[in-house]
Order: structure tokens, then sequence, then C-alpha cells
């Protein structure tokens, strides 16, 4: 059971709108942009390129939902959607050191720039879903 946590304005719009931007990523993979998200999956995956597209798009969908629909597992879906953006972390850098095009990253200082900015999303997710402040509480009530 998670600790009720008052939101700030900030952080709602930031939840709802990270949200939104993974429903829209998920229907892109399900759709308009299945071959640019096929380049972000390494090689070294045993499964079909297009089938790793096409899960990655059904989960970020329901993450995406999640986390801007739920309201009492605010946190739990933060530190998932945090989770998550760690785990396709690899992805990215696959699509760096292999050079390989995708969403206008056509060169090695764009692909890079994709690269820093993953840990921007996963303190987005924090943030927005009110983990960041509940753990800083847990750990201030501990001393």
């Amino acid at each position: 059971m998670e600790t009720t946590t008052p939101y700030t304005k900030t952080q709602n719009i930031s939840r709802i709108a990270l949200g939104a931007m993974l429903v829209t990523a998920g229907i892109g993979h399900l759709s308009f942009s299945r071959k640019e998200f096929q380049a972000q999956v390494p090689n070294w995956v045993p499964m079909d390129k297009d089938t790793v597209v096409l899960l990655s798009g059904v989960a970020e969908i329901l993450l995406g939902a999640s986390i801007a629909g739920l309201k009492n597992e605010r946190v739990t879906t933060g530190i998932v959607a945090a989770s998550f953006f760690a785990a396709v972390f690899p992805g990215n850098v696959a699509q760096y050191k292999n050079h390989r095009d995708g969403f206008g990253l056509d060169t090695d200082n764009k692909r890079l720039a994709r690269l820093l900015f993953q840990p921007v999303l996963i303190g987005w997710a924090l943030f927005g879903s009110g983990a960041l402040n509940t753990k800083r509480k847990e750990v201030s009530t501990v001393k």
C-alpha cells in the first residue's frame, strides 16, 4: 500500500504528459513507426525484431495509460516506468553503436544525444509519479 502524498500541479501535468507520450509511442510501435523502432532492437535479442517492437508497443500503451490514469498506484507505476526506460536503454546503445538511423537520428552526435536523454526520461517518471518525494520522505523518517 502506498503512502498518500500530495502531488503538485507540475507533477500531475508531468505525469499525464509522460503517459500521453508513452501511449503515442506505443501506437507508433504498432503502426506508423514500426520500422523506425526496429532500428533500436539489438541484434543479440533472441526474437524477431518486429515481434519485439509490437510487444514493447503494447507495454508502452499499458504503461502510459497506467501512469496517466492510476491514482492509488502512482509511485509504483512511476518506478515501473523508470525501470522500463532503463530496460530499453541497451536498444538505444545498440542504435548508437551500430550507426542505425531512426527517428531522425541519422548521425552519431544525434544518437549520442538520445542516449543522454534516457536519464531525463527516468527522472521524469520518478518526479511525475511522486516516487522521488515518497522515497525522500521514507529516508528522512528513518533518520
